[in-house]
């Protein structure tokens, strides 16, 4: 799997998505943001994580939303 900074993730064990802040080898530095607010930052395995595939149509009712 090759992933880039701004990419989506999540643990295969589930959660909530993760994006992608920077690619070392095998190690994907992750930020997401808490319940609360707070940002959090996280190295994790990329034998760990699945890439989430954005959903096109999502994009188009949040467009839609804002009209």
């Amino acid at each position: 799997m090759e992933l880039k900074a701004g990419d989506v993730v999540m643990l295969k064990s589930g959660g909530q998505p993760l994006t992608v802040a920077e690619v070392k080898e095998d190690d994907v530095l992750c930020l997401w943001m808490g319940m609360e607010g707070n940002l959090f930052r996280e190295t994790l395995p990329l034998a760990a994580l699945v890439q989430v595939e954005e959903d096109p149509d999502e994009e188009e009712e949040d467009d839609e939303d804002e009209e």
